[in-house]
């Protein structure tokens, strides 16, 4: 993981480069006159040159996405580098404010076709054993430090094996640590309990109030820079904080999701595949009705009502990347919100061309691989545990693990509507099944209830009518409808909500 600025004073060019997957952020562009580069947002800020304008286009791709994608940050002449690239810049191109194409090192595009044309040949067993010596040569790598070092652990998969290889390596045992919460729908503390007492690690759980949540919020906007809305960010920091009591380097299962098909919308995903023979006309005018049902815009998230208002959205999408992209959104059209003519245009428009022949599952992948998981997980990561001088590392970003993923054979990722099949089959030699084999639980926190109850006056500072029509950014009337609609418990539209308590976060905070 690495972000690099290199110039070479005898050829008088500067280049910047990214690691593969983005683990590290690198923002570039040019002030007034001045070519600026840096890894925050906040040093570029200090500038005197720095032209600070929210690109609205921009903003209307976070509100869809809680985050913002590559090449996009949330300023009009600030770019992110993407990653597995290299971009280099002469003098003249500097004096003459020309910016050229990153050019790729490493392509994960590339990867993925390679996979296909090369597929592992192998039983499963064999898969299995291959992966296990991958794995363990990269965890062996990373647990390569002069300062302690542990591991987060939720009791998942991902980070269970990762702690697992871990502790077969070491003679010592692994110090390993979770986050627990009293509402019993969010806990996984106990599950990375068990999993710790089976494999004997030195594990430390710490368990949050409400109100250990509740006071991180206003560290949001510094630490991560830029407007960002994965809410998970809070309970991200506070496992992190806990870590950073006792080791400075902590490995993680981050990308496991991604790299071996793990997330339960893949599922949704391939269920929504099998409708793409039904002729487009006949499936938007099955959408068109089931939206004219009474009650199903403004129904809450988990009632039945809303599940037919998400199948009647599905149908009525024009390609498969488009209702996979509606499936990873928080604003369905966020110009609704967003006042703007268009949204800046992201790897879903760009990238179905390029998968074109590779399957349903795999084009999900890759499309997580290139957007969600540079620009959501790792952006949360590294922001987090740079907060509080934590180093992570994650495993199953190497390379060679995801090289190794991309030749595996369906089969070998989803059976039966269950993901990451060969990571279970490889936990399996090390923690019963019995102690991780259970629905995937996201790393989540009532936030639709704190912005009720004790974030309600926060919420009601950012969002306050005056204030929106000030700045400009939103369309006043609709953001205050779907507050009042949340607020009121008329429906649940925490989802669309948080981005812009974010952004407001971010804003008050950068711009005052």
């Amino acid at each position: 993981m690495f972000a690099i600025a290199l110039w070479d004073r005898k050829t008088q060019t500067l280049s910047l480069a990214r690691d593969r997957f983005g683990e590290k952020p690198l923002y570039y562009g040019f002030g007034r006159g001045v070519f600026l580069f840096g890894s925050e947002l906040k040093a570029l800020r200090q500038h005197p040159q720095f032209e600070a304008d929210i690109d609205r286009q921009s903003l209307a791709l976070y509100l869809r996405h809680n985050y913002l994608p590559a090449p996009h940050s949330i300023y009009q002449h600030i770019q992110k580098l993407t990653p597995g690239t290299i971009i280099t810049l002469t003098g003249s191109q500097l004096k003459q404010r020309q910016l050229p194409e990153p050019q790729a090192y490493w392509s994960y595009l590339e990867v993925l076709d390679a996979g296909r044309r090369n597929p592992f040949a192998g039983s499963m067993d064999e898969a299995v054993n291959r992966l296990e010596s991958i794995l363990q040569t990269t965890i062996e790598e990373q647990m390569i430090s002069d300062v302690p070092l542990g591991a987060f652990l939720s009791g998942g998969l991902d980070s269970s094996l990762v702690v697992a290889l871990m502790q077969s390596r070491k003679t010592q045992r692994v110090r390993s640590f979770s986050v627990g919460f009293h509402e019993k729908e969010f806990d996984e503390a106990p599950h990375a309990k068990a999993v710790a007492k089976h494999l004997g690690t030195e594990h430390t759980e710490l368990y949050v109030t409400p109100q250990d949540a509740l006071n991180v919020v206003p560290l949001l906007p510094a630490m991560f820079d830029e407007p960002f809305a994965d809410s998970s960010q809070i309970p991200t920091y506070l496992v992190a904080k806990m870590a950073k009591e006792h080791v400075t380097v902590s490995l993680s299962g981050d990308a496991g999701d991604e790299v071996f098909g793990g997330y339960s919308r893949y599922v949704r995903g391939l269920q929504y595949s099998r409708v793409e023979a039904i002729p487009r006309v006949l499936r938007q005018g099955v959408s068109w009705t089931l939206g004219q049902l009474p009650g199903v815009q403004s129904a809450s998230s988990r009632s039945l009502l809303r599940r037919v208002y998400w199948v009647a959205n599905l149908l009525g999408t024009s390609s498969f990347e488009e209702a996979y992209r509606l499936m990873v959104s928080a604003w369905r059209d966020p110009l609704l919100a967003v006042d703007t003519s268009a949204v800046a245009s992201s790897a879903f428009e760009e990238l179905p061309r390029r998968l074109k022949g590779h399957s349903h599952l795999r084009r999900m992948m890759a499309l997580d691989t290139l957007t969600y998981l540079p620009d959501d997980i790792m952006v949360k990561v590294d922001r987090t545990t740079m907060a509080v001088s934590l180093e992570t590392r994650a495993p199953f970003l190497d390379h060679r693990v995801t090289e190794f993923a991309t030749q595996l054979p369906e089969a070998m990722l989803m059976q039966s509507g269950e993901g990451k099949q060969i990571i279970r089959k490889l936990l399996a030699k090390y923690v019963p099944t019995s102690l991780t084999d259970r629905p995937k639980q996201g790393f989540g926190i009532p936030v639709d209830q704190w912005v009720r109850g004790p974030l309600l006056d926060w919420a009601e500072s950012l969002l306050e009518p005056r204030l929106l029509a000030d700045q400009g950014f939103f369309r006043c009337a609709h953001v205050r409808q779907v507050w009042e609609e949340h607020k009121s418990g008329r429906a649940n539209r925490i989802t669309q909500l948080w981005p812009i308590l974010m952004f407001q976060a971010w804003h008050r905070e950068s711009h005052g």
